[in-house]
């Protein structure tokens, strides 16, 4: 099973027309306020932190490039070649290496991983914004990526966050303009409940070895200045030992 033409155009046209640099779309915060913050809280978790660090739905790689300034082996993924392209623009040097993947489909995921064996996977605010058939999916292909010795570091919008993003799209003056294309594209937040995340995981065969709160950053700003912040809910997850 792979993910929805849908979805995968809408990811396309996106980033087809995302400007270029970091903090330009609405999640790209800088890496100090995200993956920084979620490293101290993964690292000392990994049971190999010498495999190879997936990056998943990587995006135009500003996580991705801070990850391969602390670790040896890392992997930008995305579903969409137009990400792809702003993520390899943005790093010159190669610090990393990008492929395009579909999470959701058995064959891909497998073969990546008899190419890197069993891996880290970094993934921040991409399940919630798929289709609901294909999450299950997306997380076997976690799951089939991790293999035995990796963990996978799962960060999501809380239940909390869908009233905050309705709110903001039915402003009478318009939604965020970072929001916006978003919205305009049909890659809006889709509404995941709190348990979904650890029962998905769970049914991929991985343990949830410890979970916890954290606000999710973005680049966008209310009216009155302050920055929009997103609850979100953490897990980190494995095989059981």
């Amino acid at each position: 099973m792979s993910v929805t033409s849908r979805y995968r155009e809408a990811w396309e046209g996106f980033w087809r027309e995302a400007p270029d640099g970091q903090g330009a779309v609405f999640w790209d915060a800088a890496a100090a306020q995200t993956v920084g913050l979620h490293l101290a809280l993964f690292e000392p978790k990994l049971r190999d932190p010498g495999l190879q660090m997936i990056d998943l739905g990587c995006g135009n790689g500003t996580q991705t490039r801070f990850l391969a300034d602390r670790f040896s082996h890392v992997v930008g993924a995305d579903l969409s070649a137009a990400a792809i392209d702003h993520a390899r623009q943005a790093d010159p040097a190669g610090q990393a290496t990008y492929r395009l993947l579909d999470a959701a489909d058995k064959t891909e995921v497998e073969t990546l991983h008899a190419e890197l064996g069993d891996a880290n996977v970094y993934m921040r605010g991409v399940l919630h914004q798929a289709e609901p058939d294909d999450r299950q999916p997306m997380v076997d292909g976690i799951a089939a990526l991790v293999g035995e010795r990796g963990h996978v570091f799962l960060v999501e919008l809380a239940e909390a966050a869908r009233p905050i993003i309705g709110a903001l799209a039915q402003d009478p003056a318009g939604p965020p303009a970072k929001l916006a294309p978003v919205l305009r594209h049909g890659i809006a937040p889709g509404e995941v409940s709190d348990d979904e995340v650890p029962e998905l995981l769970r049914a991929a065969g991985l343990t949830v070895i410890a979970s916890g709160e954290l606000p999710l950053i973005t680049t966008e700003f209310t009216a009155d200045g302050a920055r929009i912040e997103l609850p979100s809910k953490w897990h980190i997850a494995g095989r059981a030992a």
